[in-house]
């Protein structure tokens, strides 16, 4: 079956490089800690850090931190990080280099922006981050530029290589690595512990507390509720189709919002396009700044859902589902709102 356009061609180079980024890094990074049955974390073996305050964070001198989730953080503060490393800052950071799109999402939602002196090339929300000087890209950044803006932390996560967190440290930086679960609570973690980092705690629990009231109000308002199935579009076109499997975050999110995930056949990010054929999902979810609702309205085989026929298409801003940050509550709403909207009338 001849199955794409060349339209397609472009958009789906960058639909894979999506969906391997999601694979391998939780996109670009959740922080929370995924453990298994060891307690240690199923990528890389890392231990789950304990945790002393609501949140979830990371508790570092657990005995010299303040119980009250909205005070300061004391310093010297200890952090274990993601690589089961104990990470000592000696003072609040004034200068810190942000490596994936997650971390910085939260220090702007803490409102900590005028510390961030560096980030990636994929740190691109909000607009703002644009006056950040870029270091490079997330797997090689530009070790020079870093240590020339002699930042006080360096958070990365997983996709950071080794090698690169010692040539950091052996140039007397502090970096703190920090990825895991991809979920509410992944998010929930990441936000306080880059809360405590940064002496913003009040800031991360309001935003933790404000992400917890959104998810239980829309799950409260789709329960029950017949469940519509949800295909989440990640590429499509002559090298493949790709979506969300059922031990996906995005597959998981999709059922909380009141939705059955179409591809809760599968794991992982591959799928088929006869499958979906089979399956003629009620609604397709895909991407804002691809274009793909225009694009799948001519797809072969896209073109024959009844979903596309219906024009039962939810164009929005991916990052709300893929990146582990405070929009994530807003892209779960989004969905629940598209697939029942007579719950939010």
């Amino acid at each position: 079956m001849k199955r794409t356009t060349k339209a397609n061609n472009s958009f789906i180079t960058i639909s894979i490089l999506t969906a391997f980024l999601l694979m391998l890094t939780g996109l670009l990074a959740g922080c929370g800690q995924g453990s298994d049955k060891k307690g240690n974390n199923g990528a890389g073996g890392v231990k789950t850090a304990e945790t002393k305050n609501s949140h979830g964070s990371a508790e570092g001198d657990a005995d010299t931190q303040p119980e009250d989730k909205d005070e300061s953080t004391v310093y010297p503060f200890t952090i274990t990080d993601s690589f089961d490393r104990k990470v000592t800052l000696e003072k609040e950071p004034q200068k810190v280099v942000s490596i994936p799109p997650a971390v910085t999402e939260i220090v702007f939602a803490l409102g900590q922006q005028d510390k961030l002196v560096g980030r990636t090339d994929y740190c691109n929300y909000p607009e703002e981050t644009a006056q950040i000087e870029s270091i490079g890209n997330l797997m090689s950044p530009n070790i020079e530029k870093i240590v020339d803006m002699e930042p006080d932390v360096v958070i990365a996560s997983a996709h950071f290589q080794r090698e690169v967190l010692q040539k950091l440290e052996d140039a007397g930086l502090t970096v703190v690595i920090l990825y895991g679960e991809e979920s509410f609570e992944g998010a929930y973690e990441a936000i306080g512990k880059i809360g405590d980092l940064l002496n913003a705690r009040a800031a991360a629990s309001g935003i933790i507390d404000d992400m917890k009231t959104t998810v239980a109000d829309v799950e409260k308002r789709v329960k029950g509720k017949e469940k519509p199935s949800v295909y989440y579009v990640v590429g499509f076109g002559e090298l493949g189709d790709f979506t969300a499997g059922k031990d996906t975050f995005v597959g998981q999110m999709i059922e909380m919002a009141g939705g059955k995930n179409a591809a809760d056949d599968v794991k992982g990010w591959n799928y088929s396009l006869e499958k979906l054929l089979e399956k003629n999902p009620d609604v397709l979810i895909c991407s804002k700044a691809d274009h793909q609702k225009e694009q799948l309205k001519t797809a072969n085989g896209y073109q024959d859902l009844d979903a596309v026929k219906n024009g039962k298409i939810l164009e929005m801003d991916k990052n709300k589902l893929e990146i582990q940050g405070p929009r994530l509550a807003n892209g779960l709403k989004e969905i629940a709102k598209y697939i029942h909207p007579e719950a939010f009338k």
